[in-house]
């Protein structure tokens, strides 16, 4: 089976081959790598074990029908707007539980064009993300790539690196804070110069 023998290869290599011969086998082997990511995310907005797990299957096929239409650089992060705004749209459609800044940032289902701005935002952040990670200092570095790039645990990070775990956690959530400064920053100078 093609997932046991390439589950090792990169999502940009699995894309790679998918945009090459249109098999959904290797957009399976990606969707796999990210089903747990997507249950999480559906739950997190729709409070509903069952909603959300029909949810996962609804995106799913939205991704198999659409990705083609896009060039999609990180695949992670699309994947993550998709799911998403899918579940910003089914909340919108429940009468009377929606709150007005869910209502306000979603009153119609975005633009192809519209979609691909926000993605070419979202590839600019992400650039402007890894600008910012190289400034960080070597520790809050090391601990963020690790936590969030490489998915490792408080107690990996710590054996990995010498830490200690109040260190790990600290360095994670100050990383965290500056690199938001950083990218609010970066992004400000950007709309500034155009």
């Amino acid at each position: 089976m093609k997932e046991d023998q390439y589950g090792h290869m990169s999502d940009q290599e699995l894309l790679d081959r998918f945009r090459h011969d249109s098999d959904n086998e290797w957009l399976g082997i990606l969707l796999q790598r990210y089903t747990l990511l997507l249950l999480g995310v559906c739950m997190k907005y729709l409070k509903n074990e069952e909603e959300a797990k029909d949810s996962v299957q609804q995106i799913f096929l939205k991704v198999i029908q659409e990705l083609h239409k896009y060039k999609v650089e990180y695949f992670k992060s699309w994947l993550y707007m998709v799911a998403k705004n899918h579940c910003l749209m089914k909340l919108r459609d429940r009468p009377g539980k929606i709150t007005t800044e869910l209502h306000e940032k979603l009153t119609a289902t975005p633009e192809p064009e519209m979609d691909k701005q926000a993605l070419q935002q979202n590839d600019l952040t992400l650039d402007l993300m890894e600008a910012s990670l190289k400034e960080l200092g070597t520790e809050q570095r090391q601990c963020v790539t690790l936590f969030y790039l490489e998915k490792k645990s408080y107690q990996d990070i710590s054996e990995e690196t010498g830490f200690n775990l109040l260190q790990v956690k600290s360095y994670i959530q100050n990383g965290k804070r500056n690199l938001k400064i950083m990218i609010e920053k970066k992004l400000a100078e950007q709309t500034a110069r155009k």
